[in-house]
Order: C-alpha cells, then sequence, then structure tokens
C-alpha cells in the first residue's frame, strides 16, 4: 500500500510545539492551500489542511515557520476517529510530516521569521545533501 501526500500552503498561524509525557516532540501547524481552478467568478477556494510532526521535524517547525511563510509538507495521510463529548464519533484528517520546507525565500521584512536561515542557493560545489530550493508562485494557469 501507499500512502504519500505532498502540499504547500501557507501557514495560517504560527506553530505549536508541545512535548509527549516521553518527552518527544510534536509541533501542529494548519495550512492553506489554494486550489488549482477558478470559480466562475474568478476567484479561488482554499483547503485548511492541518499538519502533525514529530521530534526533530517538529522542533525544527517550530523554530524556523512563523504565521504566512509558505511550507512544503511531505509525509502520509492519517483519518485518526475520535468520540467527542456528547458521545459522538468524529474524525480528524491530517498529514503527519515527515519533512516540512520552505517553499517561498526568506522575507526580507524584519518582523517575519528574524531566526529563519537563509535559504538561497549556496556557493557552488557546496549543495548540502538534501538541499531543496524555494518555489517559485505561479499563477496556477496551464501554459496550455
Amino acid at each position: 500500500m501507499l500512502n504519500y501526500i505532498v502540499m504547500m500552503g501557507r501557514l495560517t498561524h504560527d506553530p505549536e510545539l508541545r512535548r509527549t509525557q516521553a518527552g518527544d516532540a510534536v509541533c501542529t501547524i494548519r495550512i492553506a492551500c489554494d486550489r488549482d481552478f477558478k470559480n466562475k467568478d474568478g476567484s479561488r477556494d482554499t483547503d485548511f489542511v492541518d499538519v502533525v510532526a514529530w521530534r526533530g521535524v517538529a522542533e525544527t517547525t517550530a523554530k524556523y515557520f512563523v504565521k504566512g511563510r509558505m511550507a512544503v509538507v511531505e509525509g502520509r495521510l492519517q483519518i485518526r476517529p475520535w468520540t467527542d463529548k456528547d458521545g459522538n464519533k468524529r474524525y480528524a484528517t491530517e498529514i503527519v510530516a515527515n519533512h516540512v520546507r520552505f517553499g517561498d525565500s526568506k522575507p526580507k521584512t524584519e518582523d517575519a521569521a528574524e531566526n529563519a536561515p537563509d535559504f538561497g542557493a549556496p556557493p557552488a560545489g557546496e549543495m548540502p545533501e538534501g538541499f531543496v530550493p524555494a518555489f517559485e508562485e505561479d499563477d496556477g494557469e496551464l501554459p496550455f
């Protein structure tokens, strides 16, 4: 079976980092993903997707990401059942992240992500393992 998902969207709030009783880091974020097509009125619908990251990925996400940053999330889709206070069965759909990467360039304003690393291309011959360059935003229109 294959359960692999990649999504790109902007964080709707700052990451929330917590610890389990065992001391493991867990970080939750929500990303807003515009749909690829426009409605009849020219607007786009947006999906809001919950993301959960664990341990090192959680700590890195909480340290470097802020509300409004573009994130590329890779992981698996998880549908988790739970029971509300009235005894009704509910479901939470979320991505359990294996990787969370920047999908935009470092902000140039002082109020955004002061401690975020510079993700510009490194000098020639010094490409670190796992380096992923920033994605360029497009208008979502197909070129044909």
